[in-house]
């Protein structure tokens, strides 16, 4: 039991909760050690439960008792990986640390990724966050295990760096213009059963245009409209449109319109297992169709996933978790981006903190390529995001609105969008490496 309460302790570190500043400490615990796979796994209980501990009220929420059985499914494997870690690593602390950023690594890979859960992000509500714009997110992570490692090796003088971090000043970020983000709050289930949202969409549109003349861009979340309504180059005149809309196959798109037509079109390309492709559908389709029936669901199809990056004029669009793959928004705005743009529907969060921590995940994105974010959700949180992960504007949580989100287009390109991650493993493999051979050196002895 005691494992599983430092797991969950390990989870408040991460947002939204707020005691990321005490992560090396219990880092430095669970290092100083042997451990192996009971110890892992039980670990990985207590964190994956706490961590993504919104699940199963949402999926509840939407889908009454039987929402809770991918969450339990999902957490039993999660903690399975931290058990295999610690009985590979367990007993070489040092190596242990390498290997975990490793594993990070992996769980952002294949179709079947779920990028949660990386130390790094404690870091988020820290000024020290501004260093991922050179080693990204699993470069965080990496710096809080060694710190951890030294800790545990009763290197206290550790804490000063790190303490430092929190209380890093940053440069203000200046923005050049404001867009207008839509946020109608409508209920998914309610889309699906044909209500309507083409029109809110459009008098918010209004009602934020009018009192707000001087905006040239407007930003609509995810899936906002099936087809834009009549009116709708009334009401924007000369103005840029970025909305989410559903494209022919079929796929989960982001368009770009200005002057009466679509200009450009970006399709997601990361979609989520289980909710827009389901795997092995031909041998599990039995299994499929029950959990269909229990959740009171028509069959759903697969969506198609684009096929190639694409900018929308100078902003580099990506839809929903996909905000959660910092090499996928790397690759993305690397194209030439002046900034970003995160559509999304966390109104499937439904109750608890994932909206929060969709949030806090986005806001590293914009670290790492040093551009500003707009960030637009259906019923929240919508926001502007700052090059340097500071919030400046947002949204309130279910409220209909037009937000008025100021941003600027920047150039040039940080060390890690240049560079990517590369760096980073290359150096959590030299980690690892130097705890082997530190570790069989110890026992030659």
């Amino acid at each position: 039991m005691a494992a599983v309460l430092l797991g969950g302790l390990l989870a408040l570190a991460l947002p939204p909760f707020p005691l990321g500043v005490l992560l090396p400490l219990g880092l430095a615990w669970v290092l100083a050690r042997p451990r192996g796979f009971r110890f892992g796994f039980l670990l990985g209980l207590g964190f994956w439960g706490v961590h993504i501990g919104w699940l199963p009220a949402s999926f509840a929420a939407w889908f009454g008792p039987w929402g809770v059985v991918p969450f339990a499914l999902l957490v039993a494997f999660l903690a399975s990986l931290w058990g295999g870690l610690f009985a590979l690593f367990g007993r070489v602390p040092l190596a242990l640390a390498g290997a975990w950023v490793g594993l990070e690594w992996l769980l952002a890979q294949g179709p079947l990724s779920f990028p949660w859960g990386y130390l790094g992000y404690a870091l988020v509500p820290a000024g020290g966050r501004v260093l991922a714009a050179w080693v990204g997110v699993w470069g965080l992570s990496l710096l809080v295990l060694l710190i951890a490692a030294l800790l545990a090796r009763r290197r206290y003088w550790a804490l000063a760096p790190w303490l430092l971090l929190w209380v890093w000043p940053l440069p203000p970020a200046r923005p050049g213009a404001q867009a207008l983000v839509v946020q109608a709050a409508i209920n998914p289930l309610a889309k699906f059963q044909g209500a309507e949202a083409s029109r809110r969409y459009l008098e918010l549109t209004r009602a934020g245009l009018a009192a707000h003349p001087e905006v040239r861009l407007v930003v609509w979340p995810e899936t906002a409209v099936a087809r834009l309504p009549q009116g709708t180059a009334a009401v924007l005149g000369d103005r840029t449109l970025i909305y989410g809309t559903w494209g022919p196959g079929p796929r989960n798109e982001v368009r770009l319109w200005r002057r009466g037509r679509d200009r450009a079109v970006y399709a997601k390309r990361r979609l989520v297992p289980f909710g827009e492709f389901f795997p092995g559908r031909a041998v599990f389709a039995p299994v499929y169709g029950f959990f269909f029936r229990a959740f009171g669901l028509a069959p759903l199809a697969d969506l198609r996933p684009g096929r190639a990056p694409a900018l929308l004029g100078r902003a580099a669009a990506f839809v929903c978790y996909e905000a959660d793959y910092p090499d996928l928004v790397r690759g993305l705005a690397n194209r030439g981006a002046r900034w970003l743009v995160n559509v999304s529907n966390d109104a499937w969060f439904g109750v608890g903190y994932g909206r929060a921590q969709h949030l806090a995940m986005a806001r590293m994105r914009a670290v790492e390529e040093g551009r500003w974010l707009l960030r637009a959700a259906n019923d929240g949180i919508s926001a502007s995001i700052d090059p340097y992960g500071r919030v400046a504007a947002r949204s309130r949580v279910g409220r209909p609105q037009a937000l008025l989100a100021p941003y600027r287009e920047l150039e040039g390109r940080t060390f890690y969008a240049r560079f990517g991650e590369l760096p980073v493993l290359g150096a959590a493999w030299l980690v690892l490496l130097t705890g082997l051979l530190e570790n069989a050196s110890r026992r030659s002895r």
